[in-house]
């Protein structure tokens, strides 16, 4: 079993909590959940990917190897010039304003995932900071690929939009990146530490979930 394996393993419950039975992520998959709440998610999702590519540039900055640079540097890139452009054109293409994500407030459950994430990048280095990553970026993954397979989405609705989003082959390749560097420096890494961080950051991406299900 590989560590990134181990470390989900440890925390299955938790994880399938978040990521396959939360109602959130249900409804998303029958087409059933309220725009308003999807609106309230995007809001803060956005928000939330402008720290994390706090978190990422940090983890740059801590980085010992070109090839770990050069990725991470690219995925800031990335997430910045195109994913935050398409997140805007997906809110705009369903009545939610640039000014609307701009200018709303942080929800207290997405303010404290990104505090932990932040906290988290300048105590420890890279590889636990990609730990700290790993939750939200492979739970998005495995949710693409899981919904993607099986919904019951109108084809033309924002559920399936968002689906087809993260059930992306660029999405995945990125995903593999991550987990295979956590995999690679499993004995660079302090398991017990690692295992905690991973956790908390699961525990901040139900809360996240929660808050959005629950407006």
């Amino acid at each position: 079993m590989s560590f990134s394996e181990k470390l989900k393993n440890n925390n299955l419950d938790l994880w399938n909590k978040t990521h396959v039975n939360h109602p959130f992520v249900q409804s998303i998959k029958n087409g059933t959940l309220d725009f308003e709440n999807f609106k309230f998610y995007m809001i803060q999702d956005y928000k939330f990917l402008i720290e994390y590519c706090k978190v990422i540039s940090i983890a740059v900055s801590k980085s010992n190897d070109f090839e770990t640079m050069s990725f991470l540097s690219k995925l800031i890139e990335e997430t910045l010039n195109s994913e935050m452009t398409l997140h805007e054109k997906f809110c705009k293409d369903y009545g939610i304003k640039k000014i609307e994500l701009l200018n709303s407030e942080m929800a207290p459950e997405t303010q404290a995932y990104c505090n932990y994430l932040i906290s988290t990048a300048y105590k420890f280095d890279t590889n636990l900071i990609c730990c700290a990553l790993l939750p939200c970026q492979w739970g998005y993954d495995e949710i693409g690929r899981n919904l993607g397979e099986k919904n019951s989405t109108e084809p033309n609705s924002f559920h399936k939009r968002w689906i087809d989003s993260y059930n992306d082959p660029e999405y995945h390749k990125i995903t593999s990146w991550l987990i295979n560097h956590v995999d690679s420096n499993e004995k660079n890494i302090d398991n017990k530490m690692a295992n905690n961080i991973f956790r908390e950051s699961l525990k901040n991406e139900y809360s996240f979930w929660n808050s959005a299900w629950e407006i």
